[in-house]
């Protein structure tokens, strides 16, 4: 008699549960949309926190947050409205709580064991380096802060690091934070005899990102590549980012090179590819 009294009370709970969650208005955000935009707002909040230079007003502040609800596609009032409706229970409220904090602290783990894995290598300049030289790993807050890196490869340094038809310039990033968008861009500029082609990309998200080449095009062959990453921001957000695996060279290379990655994360990295486009008179190599 207890046991089934017991069953009957756990049933009576599910189905309670069940009523209510289907009970949600519909301007309320479901569980796993309070989650995401959850753990986006406790990260903007907390880069407001350490940049009050940049965030020094309430209109700015107030600026930051709406930016996190636009990219949900929500609106303050909907926000609020969620928030008030799952505070009122309490038991989903907390747990929904401690599923965003130990994402956070997840995220947290992972960017820390990269960030220490690249402190680790001791830093050079990559200016006192070659031209050709091209880091696998570059901070813009290491020593001597700079905006970035170029490189430039002649015909026997493209000999020497692509043996293959086809070539990719591959990086990785970490650090951009949500909502924020940083003027951020890499140049791949590959120079043959009657032409040159241009690639660029604008950086964005933290992901994987690769430009493609061949060596020869139309009877023509390659002799020279110039190539940039560079940050316009200057502000203590742009400093926060950080580059990764980068690399130029064969394919198949680069390809071992991001399989590795995406089982050292456990999370798949999208590759973003751009058709060669015309440089713009703006930018500079």
């Amino acid at each position: 008699m207890k046991s089934n009294l017991v069953s009957y009370l756990c049933l009576f709970i599910v189905v309670v549960s069940t009523f209510s969650c289907q009970n949600r208005p519909k301007e309320v955000l479901n569980r796993k949309q309070m989650e995401r935009v959850l753990y986006d707002v406790y990260v903007a909040e907390a880069i407001m926190e350490t940049d009050y230079q940049h965030f020094n007003t309430p209109e700015k502040k107030e600026a930051y947050i709406n930016e996190v609800f636009r990219i949900h596609h929500i609106t303050q009032a909907q926000w609020d409205t969620s928030l008030s409706w799952y505070s009122d229970r309490i038991d989903l409220y907390l747990k929904m709580n401690d599923s965003v904090k130990s994402m956070l602290q997840r995220a947290r783990i992972d960017i820390d064991t990269r960030l220490s894995a690249q402190q680790a290598q001791q830093y050079t300049d990559p200016s006192l380096f070659q031209p050709s030289y091209i880091p696998k790993t570059f901070a813009f807050s290491m020593p001597s802060p700079r905006n970035g890196f170029r490189f430039q490869l002649d015909s026997t340094d493209i000999g020497e690091k692509i043996t293959d038809d086809h070539f990719t310039f591959t990086f990785s990033v970490i650090g951009i934070p949500p909502a924020y968008h940083p003027r951020f861009s890499s140049l791949l500029a590959l120079h043959y005899a009657d032409t040159t082609l241009y690639q660029r990309l604008d950086i964005t998200e933290n992901k994987t990102y690769s430009m493609a080449g061949s060596k020869f095009i139309e009877n023509d062959t390659l002799s020279q590549i110039q190539g940039f990453l560079h940050l316009q921001d200057t502000t203590i957000l742009g400093l926060q980012i950080r580059l990764y695996n980068i690399f130029l060279g064969n394919k198949e290379l680069a390809q071992d090179t991001v399989l590795q990655l995406q089982d050292n994360s456990g999370e798949r990295e999208q590759l973003l590819l751009k058709e060669p486009i015309r440089m713009n008179d703006s930018d500079s190599l």
